[in-house]
């Protein structure tokens, strides 16, 4: 176990507590089932920050209970819903005031695998100034068109980044430095809602943040196991759409820096192979 991870033994049982790394959950009104993810977390985790972002569905008062519980789980409400990239932000913020450098991020709707969290951690402390990057494993349950659809945003995230290696810009099980996640969110006003985990990737590699990637699987839940999407094909494609649309223009601005670090094999351009 790194020593930056020591074993405490609690009334939730035996699990790492990190000084330097915590889990971020940002969660929309997603029912019952953002109570099995975060106890899936605490499982492999300390600490783990909740958010709810503006949810009516009533969880906000279970997650306050469990919270009261745990001393090592953190919950934050805001009033109203303002999307995934604010509700990350807002558990950020708090999490380096406490002195936390990094961040897991995963999604509150059961599609993330809490059972890697240790791993994703234990490479981050292996490549303290990398991004880790989920490189999702998909099963039959993936609706088709959201496959497919995943793939013309990570051409255009290929290109955004001159090939600096990102395998999947949608999939938000990862790892982020806080600080350098920060700066690049506190710089103009996008990244708020589902742009947010396509546009982080790209600005931390242009920052030189190399991307480390693992696979990790996702289950699209059926209704009848509890799951909850809140993705809107037409708006948020049009918001995707947008978003590289910016994006490749500040790229042409980047791109003479970016081709000098390639050639010098600077990051982010080191870890491109994905070594874990």
């Amino acid at each position: 176990m790194n020593a930056a991870l020591p074993v405490h033994e609690t009334a939730h049982g035996t699990r790492p507590r990190s000084a330097t790394h915590a889990v971020v959950i940002p969660s929309y009104n997603t029912g019952p089932k953002v109570y099995e993810t975060v106890r899936a977390a605490r499982a492999e985790w300390a600490p783990v920050w909740v958010v709810v972002d503006g949810s009516a569905d009533g969880t906000a008062d279970g997650l306050r209970q469990m919270a009261a519980e745990d001393p090592q789980l953190h919950l934050i409400v805001l009033p109203e819903n303002r999307g995934k990239g604010a509700a990350v932000l807002a558990a950020l913020e708090a999490a380096r005031a406490q002195g936390y450098t990094h961040a897991l991020t995963m999604d509150s709707d059961g599609q993330h695998p809490a059972a890697l969290i240790r791993h994703f951690m234990e490479t981050s402390l292996t490549h303290i100034d990398a991004m880790v990057l989920g490189q999702p494993v998909f099963d039959a349950s993936a609706p088709l068109l959201r496959v497919r659809g995943r793939r013309v945003s990570n051409a255009w995230t290929n290109l955004e980044t001159l090939g600096a290696g990102i395998a999947d810009s949608l999939y938000g099980f990862r790892v982020y430095p806080i600080a350098e996640l920060m700066t690049v969110m506190q710089q103009q006003p996008w990244m708020r809602r589902f742009d947010f985990d396509t546009e982080a990737v790209v600005r931390l590699a242009w920052l030189g943040i190399a991307p480390v990637n693992l696979p990790a699987p996702v289950k699209y839940l059926s209704a009848e196991e509890g799951g909850v999407s809140h993705f809107n094909y037409l708006r948020d494609n049009a918001l995707l759409t947008w978003m590289h649309t910016r994006l490749v223009l500040e790229f042409l601005l980047r791109l003479p820096a970016l081709l000098a670090r390639r050639l010098m094999g600077q990051p982010p351009f080191q870890y491109r192979q994905g070594r874990s």
